[in-house]
């Protein structure tokens, strides 16, 4: 069996992709990867047999996107004769799809497609949801399974009838690694180290977001909040970077904040961070179904986050609190009565956990194990194989 794993880039497949490869390789599969930048991503050149770098883009519009990674992508699964291509985020989707189209279902690859949140979605404009609608509805015509992993956009997909109701596939995320993520992950020594390191006190309350610096994460919101509090003595910590870390960091020391307010850059482990937390902050206008309350979820600590798709998923058994998107008195609120309630948020944190395990990485293997066999049933007649939608 030959798999293609493709996503946008290669950080996607590092951080989410890595233990697909590794289970179906160990099973005598050869699983290659293609995604911009990965070869030059040891992990990933570890992990898979080959992997295949292409000029491509994360923005939508950029015209390499639709010309000589098309292009690419159409020539290197016609030389590779894979089986099954499973592609990853919005660009490298449609690019794919779009490039697979003219495949015979019986002798080329079965294509499916994980959405791991449709660019359209409510509170995005008019304009660009009707925009990314229909470019959704050109590449599912080149679609065999569609993979959603939140309710709402399962429900838009049946609504605009992207795939047939029986190649529609719900899985709870994409896993998290139940061991690796909790409560005793790491040492109280460590977490009490952590906040000398920082220079934050052992009576202070953190809360952490860990989170890319980019207009959608939204984390000028949480300096706002911050502000507002009556508690002085509350500390934020930030784990990331990207584009608006400067001028986050700008804001910051322009609000008087920038002795509670802590930038941790990139971090290849984030335990320590959450474990040290009250809670931690998410408060996006977009996910899919974010690995970052996943995790902290599964580690006991509980989880502030904007009322959007995929958060509201995770946070609907009690593992923390919802606010409206954007509402920076809210958000206040919220942060105050964490610090203030700490039995509680104990409490909450102890419900979180036992409510983590649908979402464990073996779980989901296994989900894709059912769903790999059943779009290999495509490739041969009869033409229509049905996995059946899941309710959990």
């Amino acid at each position: 069996m030959r798999l293609l794993i493709v996503s946008t880039v290669s950080s996607t497949v590092k951080a989410f992709l890595l233990p697909f490869a590794d289970h179906f390789r160990s099973l005598g599969w050869q699983v290659d990867a293609l995604a911009s930048g990965i070869e030059r991503c040891d992990a990933c050149l570890a992990h898979f047999d080959r992997v295949y770098d292409i000029e491509w883009s994360r923005h939508p519009l950029d015209y390499r996107n639709v010309t000589r990674a098309l292009l690419r992508v159409r020539d290197l699964v016609g030389h590779g004769e894979y089986d099954i291509v499973h592609v990853h985020t919005p660009v490298a989707a449609f690019i794919t799809r779009l490039a697979l189209g003219r495949r015979r279902r019986a002798t080329g690859p079965s294509v499916i497609y994980t959405a791991h949140g449709f660019h359209f979605h409510p509170g995005n404009s008019w304009l660009r949801n009707r925009v990314f609608t229909a470019l959704e509805k050109i590449a599912s015509r080149r679609t065999d399974y569609l993979v959603t992993m939140n309710r709402t956009d399962e429900g838009a997909a049946l609504r605009l009838g992207l795939v047939p109701p029986g190649r529609l596939c719900f899985m709870p995320g994409i896993g998290v690694d139940r061991h690796r993520f909790r409560p005793s992950a790491v040492p109280p020594a460590e977490l009490e180290a952590l906040r000398r390191l920082l220079g934050i006190g052992d009576d202070n309350p953190v809360f952490t977001m860990i989170a890319e610096f980019i207009p959608r994460k939204r984390h000028r919101d949480v300096v706002a909040a911050l502000s507002r509090l009556q508690h002085e003595n509350v500390h934020v910590v930030f784990v990331g970077d990207g584009p608006l870390r400067k001028p986050i960091g700008r804001l910051v020391a322009n609000s008087g904040l920038a002795g509670r307010v802590h930038f941790a850059g990139l971090q290849a482990d984030v335990r320590s961070f959450i474990l040290m937390s009250r809670a931690t902050i998410l408060p996006s206008t977009q996910e899919g179904l974010p690995r970052s309350v996943l995790e902290s979820l599964s580690c006991g600590v509980p989880v502030i986050g904007s009322d959007i798709r995929g958060t509201q998923d995770l946070l609907g058994d009690g593992g923390g609190m919802l606010y409206p998107a954007g509402d920076i008195g809210a958000l206040a609120s919220l942060i105050e009565w964490f610090t203030d309630h700490p039995e509680k948020v104990a409490a909450m944190g102890g419900r979180a956990v036992a409510c983590m395990d649908q979402y464990d990485t073996a779980r989901i293997v296994s989900l894709h194990e059912e769903l790999y066999a059943s779009a290999m049933n495509l490739r041969v007649p009869p033409a229509e194989a049905i996995v059946p939608r899941r309710n959990n």
